[in-house]
């Protein structure tokens, strides 16, 4: 049981409870500040002064007061007129992290939600009955209105669910799980739900804990190729990476020795090379800065994770609701386009030691295109191809979503940060790297084959007899999708990191 107060959400208790489903409730002290600012939008309501969200429309109808009779069929209101999500449905997973990170930012007490309504949505999450929300729709400010919109109308009984595997109306969900529906929204709890940055939070975070994973399998893909061509060691002298003083690359450069501290493939400066290639010789450099891209962006999700990002604030000590902007998903929107620059990168560096190892001009002694009968087999020259081509595509993703803004609700919300599509272009470039690191493991087994594989390092030597228990040695040209597609899922299972 993870206990939410709004305060301590880290990325490893998110990925618990969005893969693990472990369960969670809000902390004592959380509900008493539910409680406290509830009680403030009461007394707002029966005194019919006029505060945005509350008894207002939205938007550029924020000058338009509503009568407090009307205030619970206008939250209804808002939340079916904001389902406009279209695309296809965000994995469970993504909605799960939504629902999370939108009750840790509720139980703050600074959004005037009813307690009833929080716990609603965590008996949802709880029980694992999961709305059906579409992955485009959101300018990123106000927030993610749309996709949070079809996550909280299953509350009230719309929209659709998935629960037991199955696509079904919200009502039938529902009423499966044994739950019951809200019998309606009150004043101001529409916004509450659907004003914040969840969605792109969520997609951004399970990118971010992938690319940490993903980072441990590029640095044993690295070992094996630098293996694979008999590469010098000398560049990842820790002495070297002090001097510079970045702490991603003096990281990755100790992981890779310590990989390879046993080898008898690698070769010291002089013995048969005086240096190698950049792939190879600044891959501290290129891999370190991707780590430091990761602590950075993690520092901005965690953060977002606690954040209030409603409209408006409740500060019910004072008696106040202040209309701001922290639903703006610019924080979000620049990590997400930087991490996905990142990530590209991880690609890049990779594709060219591929490259080196098909290549006979380049790949000291290994058969061209990595096959002992070159000719009349083509070998690894297409694996190759496709990763150049995973390459090339996340270059144009790369392109950052958050220099885009496009003016909305009748110019009143005239800036827009675009973080939803900054995330998930992070998520597609994510996968298309996994699939680029995949190639070289499949390229750099089957080179180190030809150079002797008792020679390696033990712990090198442990990835490739996982690759080999799936893998066989490509003695003449046989169809190679699956073999590239089994290695992808055995990186997805964290195989080659346990």
């Amino acid at each position: 049981m993870i206990i939410l107060d709004g305060n301590n959400c880290t990325l490893e208790q998110f990925i618990a409870v969005v893969r693990e489903h472990e369960l969670v409730e809000l902390s004592d002290e959380g509900k008493r500040k539910v409680l406290l600012s509830r009680k403030f939008i009461d007394e707002v309501i029966e005194s019919e002064k006029p505060v945005y969200g509350i008894n207002t429309g939205f938007g550029k109808l924020s000058d338009v007061t509503i009568n407090k009779c009307d205030t619970s069929k206008l939250q209804k209101n808002l939340l079916m007129s904001h389902a406009c999500g279209v695309g296809e449905p965000y994995s469970l997973e993504v909605v799960r992290g939504m629902m999370l990170l939108r009750i840790n930012a509720l139980v703050k007490g600074y959004s005037g939600i009813r307690l009833i309504t929080l716990e609603k949505l965590i008996e949802l999450l709880n029980n694992n009955v999961i709305p059906v929300v579409f992955e485009k729709g959101s300018l990123g400010a106000s927030g993610d209105l749309a996709p949070l919109s079809h996550m909280s109308l299953p509350l009230i009984g719309l929209g659709e669910v998935f629960y037991n595997g199955k696509r079904m109306s919200a009502l039938e969900g529902l009423k499966e799980a044994g739950i019951a529906p809200l019998e309606s929204l009150e004043a101001k709890e529409g916004l509450c739900l659907i004003n914040g940055t969840q969605a792109m939070t969520s997609v951004g975070a399970l990118t971010l804990y992938d690319s940490y994973q993903l980072m441990d399998v590029s640095a044993i893909a690295l070992a094996m190729t630098m293996e694979a061509l008999n590469a010098i060691t000398d560049a990842f002298d820790e002495r070297i990476h002090l001097l510079r003083g970045h702490k991603g690359q003096i990281e990755f450069s100790r992981k890779v020795v310590n990989l390879l501290k046993d080898s008898h493939l690698t070769t010291k400066q002089g013995e048969m090379r005086i240096q190698d290639a950049y792939s190879i010789r600044c891959a501290p450099q290129v891999s370190g800065a991707i780590i430091d891209t990761l602590e950075f962006v993690r520092n901005t999700i965690e953060t977002e994770m606690n954040a209030v990002t409603d409209n408006p604030i409740v500060f019910a000590e004072s008696e106040e609701a202040i209309s701001a902007g922290n639903f703006h998903g610019e924080p979000l929107a620049f990590a997400l386009d930087y991490l996905g620059i990142a990530l590209s990168e991880m690609a890049n560096i990779a594709e060219r030691r591929i490259e080196r190892m098909v290549n006979p001009s380049l790949s000291n002694g290994l058969p061209p295109f990595l096959v002992a009968k070159p000719g009349i087999n083509s070998g690894f020259m297409i694996v190759q191809y496709s990763a150049a081509s995973l390459v090339s595509e996340n270059k144009v993703l790369s392109h950052p979503a958050s220099v885009d803004s496009i003016p909305s609700s009748a110019n009143q919300e005239d800036h827009v940060s675009m973080g939803s599509i900054s995330a998930r272009k992070a998520g597609m470039i994510l996968d298309n790297v996994r699939k680029v690191i995949a190639m070289e493991l499949f390229a750099s087994a089957q080179a180190i084959d030809f150079r002797g594989k008792s020679k390696m390092s033990t712990a090198t030597q442990k990835t490739y007899f996982i690759i080999r228990k799936y893998i066989p040695f490509i003695e003449n040209d046989e169809i190679m999708y699956p073999h590239i597609h089994k290695l992808e899922d055995l990186i997805k299972t964290n195989q080659f990191n346990k």
